[in-house]
């Protein structure tokens, strides 16, 4: 089976071709091949794949049949193809399978090997300078900020820097942390102080951002993604040792350490923050840029039109995480407690959750919505559960009692006081001490209960532990019973008797 992309990806290239991305930069940008691309474009769904001839490759290089070429490297006739090659960031043995591929080239790997590395001694590494329409990118990153009074000692926080790539103009924070909330509430008030949206975002391998910084599948941060989904932009992360992609910001951070904050000290992060926001208005945004030789601000508001709205609300930031559904069909989110679908019964699902709500996914589809309730409560949507079993809140509560009661007196008595104590969380003990009469009898189930009466305690944990120490210290007969199918009824003794007593002869 062929592999697939993972879906997020998909996304990426849906929304890079939508910005007009040809294949090649979407494979440059993104280190998705090009033929990736292809196959994942809508616009291309049902064409047949084009057939192409197998390549004739030489396994032996002693095999090839011998070509004069007026060079010394047998490589050199295709020198413009390898040079166009290595611009793309491809190595020598990727250049050589492509040369036999497509050119049918009859020599040994060494020679194009020995070849590029000619190539780089004599070419140092160039830059393409990379220009960008107005609104269409920011770049963001962390550096340093200047020393800041934190518990009596002076600390470095963290400075984010988002920066327009038109007009370079920006907007800096410091901040304690790098975590996931503070990294998306930093990109909200950037988008408020430039008044809009650019259409992408490039982003560090920084996990706040980007959850691994694989070299051709870097794996987006979910909650990052949907934030960027909720802001209408495009998160772009820049490939592994590729510091050419965010040069504008790597080097705006630059320009702020130096310009702004080197040799100062602060008292809080709300001064270095108000000191931060008059420099970008005094100096920052009323310079000549060194590359567009224009003033920032004047540029920005040439740009500032063409940003896309912001969001009409904040983004509802929520945390991550797994849980196993448990046989009663629910999942358990801060010790209160959500139905799933019965059918994913035993599975584990992916739960988004927040202050106001619960969502369960599985393989990224919704499952479950609920809104967020007190723990100890339980949350049940009725579609739920399967037909015979869709039982409100207080029926379930009933069948329980009755199962205890069918232990003995005791056990009852114990669920009723478990459930006027802990109320719904009750259910959950309530349900574990009736399965334990698969190992105990009622008579040591029975004991156990009223001693956790007495007691004051209503867990689960506390009953499976003293029917284990009752087992131990007791030892119990089989229960006694009044009626069976092998004894006969106390009835049926008395006519035997007057029978007896009326022909003490007769023989039976």
């Amino acid at each position: 089976m062929a592999n697939v992309l993972k879906m997020e990806k998909q996304i990426l290239i849906r929304q890079l071709l939508a910005l007009g991305w040809s294949y090649r930069r979407i494979q440059d940008e993104t280190g998705i091949r090009r033929e990736t691309v292809a196959k994942y474009d809508p616009r291309r769904q049902g064409e047949t794949p084009r057939s192409s001839k197998p390549a004739n490759v030489p396994t032996d290089p002693s095999n090839c049949p011998p070509i004069n070429f007026p060079s010394r490297s047998h490589a050199a006739i295709h020198d413009q193809i390898i040079r166009k090659k290595l611009t793309q960031g491809l190595h020598a043995k990727r250049i050589y399978q492509d040369l036999v591929t497509e050119y049918d080239y009859p020599h040994s790997y060494d020679s194009v090997k020995r070849y590029v590395r000619s190539i780089k001694k004599k070419t140092p590494k160039a830059y393409a300078r990379i220009h960008t329409p107005p609104a269409y990118e920011a770049q963001v990153d962390f550096g340093q900020g200047a020393p800041t009074l934190k518990n009596g000692k002076y600390v470095k926080p963290w400075l984010f820097k988002m920066v327009l790539s038109f007009s370079r103009h920006s907007y800096e924070e410091v901040v304690w942390h790098q975590d996931v909330e503070t990294f998306i509430r930093c990109h909200e008030r950037a988008f408020e102080s430039f008044g809009g949206v650019p259409e992408i975002i490039r982003i560090d391998n920084l996990k706040s951002g980007v959850l691994k910084a694989n070299l051709y599948d870097p794996e987006l941060n979910p909650v990052y993604a949907a934030f960027a989904k909720h802001a209408g932009f495009v998160p772009l992360p820049c490939l592994p040792r590729k510091p050419e992609h965010k040069g504008k910001v790597e080097s705006g951070i630059g320009y702020t350490q130096e310009n702004a904050l080197k040799g100062t000290k602060f008292q809080s992060l709300e001064e270095q923050n108000a000191y931060l926001r008059g420099w970008n208005r005094t100096w920052a945004r009323t310079r000549i840029h060194g590359t567009t030789k224009k003033q920032v601000w004047v540029l920005f508001q040439s740009e500032r039109h063409a940003l896309k709205p912001l969001p009409e609300k904040h983004f509802p930031y929520f945390k991550i995480a797994s849980r196993s559904v448990h046989p009663d069909g629910h999942i358990e989110v801060e010790r209160a407690y959500y139905s799933i679908p019965h059918r994913y019964i035993g599975q584990k699902v992916t739960v988004h959750y927040n202050s106001l709500w619960v969502k369960a996914f599985v393989k990224n589809i919704r499952i479950a919505f609920h809104r967020k309730i007190s723990p100890g409560r339980f949350r049940t949507n009725r579609d739920h559960l399967p037909e015979n079993k869709s039982l409100t809140a207080e029926e379930y509560k009933q069948r329980l009692l009755a199962k205890a009661g069918q232990i003995g007196p005791d056990c009852l008595r114990w669920a009723n006081m478990a459930l006027k104590t802990r109320d719904q969380l009750a259910f959950r003990a309530i349900q574990g001490v009736v399965r334990l009469t698969a190992k105990y009898s009622h008579q040591v189930i029975n004991r156990a209960c009223k001693e956790a009466s007495a007691m004051g305690r209503f867990r689960y944990h506390t009953i499976k532990l003293l029917c284990d120490d009752n087992l131990q210290t007791h030892h119990y007969g089989p229960e006694l019973t009044q009626e069976h199918e092998i004894i006969r009824s106390m009835k049926d003794y008395q006519d035997l008797f007057n029978a007896i007593t009326k022909n003490p002869h007769q023989e039976n």
